[in-house]
C-alpha cells in the first residue's frame, strides 16, 4: 500500500519489550527503567494478527527488535510463525548479540533471515563502559556464530559518539576486511537519553566518510531505493562499510517503514508524537485494517530533527525499538 507520498510501504518493525540486559548510556538511563507488567505488552498472538493484517495492505518485512528482543522466552515460536504467513518474505531482529550465540541455530531453523547487532566499540574496557554491564566476547562469538551458519548478511550498527569512539573508526573499517559483515556508522540522534548526549557528542557521518577516505581505497556500493544506508567497500575487502545519517541527510523521501511498540502503539514516523493504539481493535479484524491503513496514509512527508534538533516523539528509544 502507498502512503498520502507515493511510498510504497512494505516494513514492520515489531519493538517486542522495553526490557534489555544492557544499560547503554544513549539508551537507557543507568538505573534501568520501571518495568511494565507482561500483560501490559502484546501477546505474540496479538503480533501475529497485527502481522497478517498488514500483510494485506503489503506488508512483506519484519524486524524485531526491543528493548533486547532475545530476552523475550520462545522468541523462536515467534519467528517461526512469523516465517509461516506466506506474505512474509523477510523477518529480521535486531540484537545487542549477549545472547544471540547459543540461539542462533534455533533461530534460524524457525526461519530468521538475518540479524543487526549493536557494537558501539572493539575495545572490551569501553565495551563494558557504554553498556554499563556488557560483555564484548559474547558479542564477537555471536558475530563468528552467525557468520558460521550462514545468518547472513550480519550488520554491526555502531553508533558514533564524538569523544568515544571516533578513535576507532579505521579498527571497524579493518574489521571488514577478512570478515563479510557490514559495519553501519549511526548518527546520534536526540532521543531519549541521546539528547543528553547530542549537543557534545554527536559526530556526522560526513566527517567520518571523509576520514575513511583519507586512509583507505574506497569504492561506492549499490543499494536499493528503500534503503537507509550509504554503502562503500574498501578495495579487496569482504566486507562493507556503511552510513546511517538521519540528521546530516535524513531519509525520508523512501521510507518504507511503520513502527509497533511493544504495547501497541503504532508509530508511522519515529520522530512523530502520533500513535494508533492498535489493542482496541485486535479482535475486529475489519476495524485493525482500517486503523492500519490510517498509520500508513498517516505518515508524514519528513521528519524535522534536521531544524529542531529534537525528536518530536517524547519515547525513549528502547520503548520505540532501534
Amino acid at each position: 500500500m502507498k502512503d498520502s507520498y507515493g511510498r510504497s510501504i512494505n516494513y514492520l518493525r515489531i519493538s517486542l519489550t522495553d526490557r534489555c540486559n544492557l544499560r547503554c548510556i544513549y539508551c537507557m538511563p543507568k538505573e534501568g527503567i520501571v518495568k511494565r507488567p507482561y500483560g501490559d505488552l502484546l501477546r505474540f498472538e496479538d503480533i501475529l494478527k497485527i502481522i497478517k493484517a498488514a500483510a494485506t495492505l503489503g506488508i512483506n518485512k519484519i524486524r524485531y527488535t526491543g528493548g533486547e528482543p532475545l530476552i523475550m522466552k520462545d522468541i523462536e515460536y515467534l519467528i517461526r510463525e512469523t516465517a509461516n504467513i506466506k506474505e512474509i518474505t523477510d523477518v529480521a531482529i535486531t540484537t545487542n548479540g549477549i545472547l544471540l550465540c547459543d540461539m542462533a541455530d534455533k533461530l534460524k531453523e524457525a526461519g530468521l533471515k538475518r540479524v543487526n547487532i549493536s557494537l558501539d566499540t572493539l575495545k572490551a574496557d569501553k565495551y563494558k563502559f557504554i553498556t554499563r554491564c556488557g560483555n564484548l566476547d559474547a558479542v564477537l562469538k555471536s558475530i563468528d556464530k552467525c557468520l558460521s551458519i550462514g545468518l547472513t548478511p550480519v550488520k554491526i550498527n555502531t553508533v558514533l559518539l564524538k569523544g568515544f569512539n571516533d578513535t576507532e573508526i579505521m579498527d571497524f573499517v579493518e574489521f571488514t576486511k577478512n570478515l563479510p559483515v557490514d559495519i553501519r556508522f549511526i548518527e546520534l540522534m536526540p532521543i531519549g537519553e541521546g539528547k543528553k548526549l547530542y549537543e557534545n557528542d554527536n559526530l556526522s557521518s560526513e566527517v567520518v566518510l571523509k576520514e575513511i577516505q583519507d586512509n583507505f581505497d574506497v569504492i561506492s556500493q549499490p543499494t536499493s531505493k528503500s534503503s537507509t544506508v550509504s554503502l562503500y567497500k574498501v578495495r579487496g575487502y569482504k566486507g562493507n562499510i556503511g552510513f546511517i545519517s538521519p540528521m546530516s541527510c535524513k531519509f525520508c523521501k523512501d521510507c518504507n517503514r511503520l513502527r509497533l511498540t511493544s504495547i501497541g502503539d503504532l508509530k508511522p514516523c519515529l520522530h512523530s508524537d502520533k500513535v494508533i493504539n492498535l489493542k482496541h481493535c485486535l479482535n475486529d479484524e475489519k476495524l485493525l485494517l482500517e486503523e492500519l491503513k490510517r498509520g500508513i496514509l498517516g505518515k508524514p512527508e519528513e521528519h524535522n530533527m534536521s531544524s529542531k534538533h529534537k525528536s518530536e516523539s517524547e519515547k525513549m528509544m528502547y520503548q520505540i525499538g532501534g
